[in-house]
């Protein structure tokens, strides 16, 4: 699956830069500015705006977990780590955080633009893939309580193939998709102890 860059949408997205004070950051400032972003700057903690950023540029030599206000690696917007440091641990704390992207210090123009494109793929594939993760879970768990349906009509019909039939039948009857029938039936159950009264 390729997909293209998208490379229109970064004139007048807001990026919030969560860094100490530094004479080179002046640098990364304005080349964001001149790519047509619009920029704040924070530090030690995110502003309670940056929920609403479109990116988030952090520095990994000093940064924590308790700096963002969301679970480690479920950051809602594309992350830039800012890297100095090429410790593991550093390394592994800007990896866990859900870095999509990096700049190697000492900050400079180039890269920015690239850095942004680079992230905010990464970070739409990756939102793509935790929906794509949650529809499988949520399939998974529909086949679960069918085949828990099946089970309990199977008491009563003697057969599981009888007994999906009727799953089946019963999904047409009430209108509605066979997870659902699957899910009242369960509940059903659950709630008399038995089957009763289910076809």
């Amino acid at each position: 699956m390729s997909t293209q860059i998208d490379i229109a949408g970064l004139e007048g997205a807001r990026a919030i830069v969560l860094h100490p004070a530094h004479d080179r950051l002046q640098i990364l400032l304005r080349q964001l500015r001149a790519i047509g972003l619009e920029v704040e700057t924070a530090w030690p903690t995110l502003p309670a705006s940056a929920i609403t950023a479109d990116f988030i540029l952090y520095d990994t030599d000093a940064g924590h977990d308790a700096q963002f206000p969301w679970a480690s690696g479920q950051s809602p917007m594309p992350m830039i780590a800012l890297v100095g440091s090429e410790a593991p641990g550093r390394i592994e704390w800007a990896s866990k955080t859900g870095a999509d992207a990096l700049l190697v210090k000492p900050l400079a123009a180039s890269g920015v633009f690239a850095s942004l494109l680079m992230a905010r793929q990464s970070f739409e594939r990756r939102k793509a893939l935790l929906a794509e993760i949650g529809a499988l879970r949520d399939r998974l768990s529909a086949r679960q309580t069918i085949v828990q349906a099946v089970t309990l009509l199977a008491k009563k019909t003697g057969s599981e193939e009888t007994a999906y039939d009727d799953l089946r039948q019963l999904a047409m009857a009430w209108k509605m998709t066979m997870e659902d029938a699957a899910v009242q039936i369960v509940k059903h159950s659950e709630t008399t102890g038995a089957n009763r009264g289910i076809c």
